[in-house]
């Protein structure tokens, strides 16, 4: 079941409207398992930056996690999918101010979720999104291209620039495998709080890492590739139909990395 609450109290119809008629604002995605999340502190640098970008204000830390905290209690769950979007309640929202209570937090409780184990078989389109450090509410194009791959028999979309550079996936992170550790494509794309994490833990491990760009004739050079979200890892098994080498253990790296990564409370 999934619910939505602001402040631990139930989402008015009137704060869902305002939410649904403009299409403006900023949200992050957290697996929650007893209470606790990898990466917090990263979440709340991401909504705080982008609630300054957004709406020339601060946005509390505290203020934040009392909310998630109310919402899980609301809810009776202490394992779930936590996605906090921030907006402003009018129709408006080019004022600017600093008063907190100018934007609303809406909180959205879900069942907790895991990567697939099945490998991913992608297909890459031309596609650089707007305001690319933003995770901003405007996601129509990532799932259109994402349906669009999956009307052709692929699982998900792969995007490009218009160099050929490798950027992202609809909702994930890539990196890949050349032998001795892992690359990073470099480009204009939503720098992922899972991605920070494994950049973090596979440093701890002395894995070799490079970000570096990544062209779309590339990825036949590389063993294996693997996605990164909210949800963990997945292997990549394909791009454009080319197989990579190593697809069937292509996640084991980066998934051990990020089993090192602390959880934090709420």
């Amino acid at each position: 079941m999934t619910t939505a609450w602001i402040d631990g109290r139930p989402a008015p119809a009137a704060a869902l409207q305002a939410l649904a008629l403009t299409n403006y604002g900023h949200f992050t995605t957290m697996q929650v398992r007893a209470g606790a999340v990898r990466g917090l502190d990263l979440h709340l640098e991401r909504l705080r930056d982008a609630t300054r970008e957004l709406f020339g204000r601060d946005l509390d830390p505290a203020r934040l996690r009392a909310g998630w905290r109310g919402a899980l209690a609301a809810a009776g769950v202490v394992d779930c999918t936590l996605r906090s979007m921030v907006f402003a309640p009018g129709a408006d929202p080019a004022p600017v101010g600093t008063d907190d209570a100018a934007v609303l937090v809406l909180d959205v409780v879900s069942v907790a979720r895991e990567p697939a184990a099945a490998a991913l078989r992608v297909r890459s389109f031309g596609y650089c999104r707007a305001a690319p450090n933003l995770k901003h509410l405007g996601t129509f194009a990532l799932f259109h291209h994402r349906r669009l791959a999956l009307l052709e028999g692929h699982d998900d979309a792969l995007f490009v620039d218009a160099q050929g550079r490798v950027l992202e996936g609809s909702v994930w992170n890539l990196g890949f495998l050349d032998g001795a550790g892992v690359v990073w494509p470099e480009g204009p794309a939503l720098r992922g709080v899972t991605e920070r994490l494994l950049q973090a833990g596979l440093a701890e491990a002395g894995v070799p890492q490079a970000i570096r760009p990544v062209g779309l004739d590339q990825v036949a050079d590389f063993r294996g590739a693997f996605t990164c979200n909210s949800r963990g890892v997945q292997t990549i098994g394909a791009i454009d139909g080319l197989e990579f080498a190593a697809s069937g253990d292509a996640a084991r790296l980066p998934r051990e990395a990020l089993e090192r990564r602390p959880w934090q409370p709420l």
